[in-house]
């Protein structure tokens, strides 16, 4: 796919690569065998497939930054306020998110690496990945139009795709190696929409099961996107649904004035956080490991000095190369 970006000007900033990590990890770790063990025979498969994919990454996007953004709270609480049904179905018995039992050892080891390399990591308390990377992505385009790519397995994030604020999303639904760079373009061909914002309004008419979003009843994704092509955005939807002699079906008419409690509910849920309190951190891509011996000895320890030592060349080719600042590495689709 060609970028859509406008081109940068000379030295102009580079690129900013957003990973959203627990989309990373667990993707790893349903991916990686866990036949991959430490020394001590610990599963690292996570570990060893997420240090991979950075490696990828780095490679492929030649990033100038790079922040790994985390999952301070899977649930907000703002969030469930809204929409009881939010995750509710993911909640364990201790209350927390219910994962598996050999991944949340390996999460930490992942946090420890990342920081004997060098490589920036936030979160923010009482907010979602998805809510760091939306503010990080927003305060990197207000601060000059740096260049933004966010890598992602989950749609939801979709929402920030911008062309003219050069914000893309990498999204490794399919694997790393088969990510696919969605832009304005590719969300109107495979979503009908126009937009990030139009996407937002069409997962809150669709719903979405695998996060508790029921959506309205009868209406799928098709049924969504024309509704928004003929009325503009989720409020032109539901004005034109209530107005007398609505030109919308009577049965779809039906069931969005049904759905009215909900439609209030869902927007809260479904659109990202774009000023949450996350702290500033240095994000320049690193060149070598900020503390190579603890590096060293946390790949001995697990068992992950391959995975390491390809991170470490990702790191040092990407600048010798040189960081993109907004055009296609090559390669890349």
């Amino acid at each position: 796919m060609a970028d859509p970006s406008p081109t940068p000007p000379p030295g102009a900033p580079a690129r900013l690569l957003l990973l959203d990590a627990a989309s990373l990890y667990y993707r790893a770790f349903h991916g990686v065998p866990q036949s991959l063990t430490a020394p001590d025979g610990t599963p690292v498969n996570a570990v060893r497939g997420f240090l991979d994919a950075v490696a990828h990454l780095v490679t492929e996007h030649r990033p100038g930054r790079l922040v790994a953004c985390w999952d301070d709270d899977w649930r907000p609480a703002f969030r469930v306020a809204a929409l009881p049904s939010y995750k509710s179905h993911r909640v364990g018995a201790d209350g927390g998110e219910d994962s598996p039992a050999a991944l949340g050892p390996q999460v930490p080891v992942i946090s420890e690496v990342l920081a004997a390399l060098g490589v920036a990591r936030v979160g923010c308390p009482g907010f979602e990945a998805d809510d760091v990377i939306a503010t990080l992505a927003t305060r990197a385009v207000a601060a000059g139009g740096v260049a933004v790519d966010v890598v992602t397995g989950d749609r939801d994030l979709f929402q920030l795709v911008d062309d003219a604020a050069r914000v893309r999303v990498v999204y490794v639904g399919r694997g790393v190696r088969k990510a696919e760079v969605v832009d304005q373009a590719w969300l109107a061909e495979r979503h009908g929409v126009r937009d990030g914002a139009g996407y937002a309004d069409l997962a809150v008419l669709r719903g979405d099961p695998s996060d508790g979003l029921p959506g309205v009843a009868g209406i799928g994704g098709k049924t969504a996107a024309g509704l928004l092509a003929r009325h503009g955005d989720l409020a032109g939807v539901r004005a034109a649904a209530a107005a007398p002699g609505s030109t919308v079906p009577a049965a779809q008419r039906r069931r969005l004035l049904e759905a009215a409690a909900y439609l209030d509910a869902a927007p809260v849920v479904v659109r990202v956080v774009r000023d949450a309190p996350v702290p500033v951190v240095p994000d320049a891509l690193p060149a070598t490991a900020a503390h190579p011996r603890a590096l060293e000895r946390l790949a001995q320890r697990w068992g992950l000095a391959s995975s390491v030592a390809r991170v470490l060349d990702a790191l040092a080719g990407a600048h010798a190369r040189g960081a993109d600042p907004g055009g296609p590495a090559p390669g890349r689709s």
